[in-house]
């Protein structure tokens, strides 16, 4: 077990899924970009309530400009993009890892734009990474209440809480962000992980992993784990 979880703690790391995002949040789908979850991150959190006006989300699949298979979240901000000087400067001390510069610059964008998800899930990443659960499962809540089922916020959320060891919750709040966002590979990948690890679920853990590897045949540690997999169920 503790080298299988080692394997899993080895694969893609966790990239800032909101953080290139302004009015139009792409959540690449088949191509599985927009974030990477590790098999075994950090916990993460949940969220609040929304503070502003209603948010339009589009979901099921559509052709991006770059010809990749993915989803577009349309939202619209109350004010002039003012706020996007902060923000982009807040992506930028996430990438480089300065998380307390960058908590202070997404808590500003969030008074100008409470209803925009991108600086919720954002300020939720700088918050994990410092090892601060609470806040970053609150702001985890905003973006899903202002977007349900959001699947970089979901994504993120299951991560959490599944670190935290409340793994009944992150199974419901994949399955939740699967049911609008069925080609979001991340969360299909997580899901796996989740069910194949700490649930002891084998076929659900099998079609998480069967579906991830549909979407992104080239990757070839989700393969040896679908092997793995096979032996133990006997197939």
């Amino acid at each position: 077990m503790e080298n299988k979880l080692k394997r899993h703690l080895s694969t893609d790391k966790l990239k800032t899924g909101a953080g290139m995002i302004l009015l139009a949040l792409l959540l690449t789908g088949l191509a599985g970009c927009a974030i990477k979850g590790e098999k075994l991150p950090e916990p993460t959190a949940e969220k609040p309530a929304p503070a502003s006006p209603a948010v339009a989300a589009e979901a099921g699949s559509s052709q991006l400009e770059d010809g990749r298979l993915g989803f577009v979240i349309r939202e619209v901000p109350n004010q002039p993009a003012d706020w996007q000087t902060d923000f982009s400067a807040a992506v930028e001390r996430l990438n480089a890892q300065d998380y307390s510069g960058a908590i202070e610059l997404l808590q500003k964008v969030i008074e100008h734009q409470p209803g925009v998800t991108a600086p919720y899930i954002d300020i939720a990443l700088a918050f994990r990474k410092i090892d601060k659960p609470e806040p970053a499962e609150e702001n985890l809540k905003k973006a899903l209440e202002l977007v349900p089922g959001h699947p970089v916020a979901s994504n993120e959320y299951g991560l959490l809480l599944r670190k935290a060891g409340r793994f009944a919750e992150a199974r419901t709040i994949y399955e939740q962000a699967l049911v609008k966002y069925p080609d979001y590979l991340p969360v299909h990948r997580n899901l796996g992980i989740l069910c194949d690890l700490y649930l002891n679920d084998l076929e659900c853990a099998n079609e998480q992993y069967e579906l991830y590897s549909k979407g992104k045949p080239d990757n070839e540690q989700v393969k040896i784990w679908l092997a793995e997999l096979h032996q133990r169920l006997g197939h």
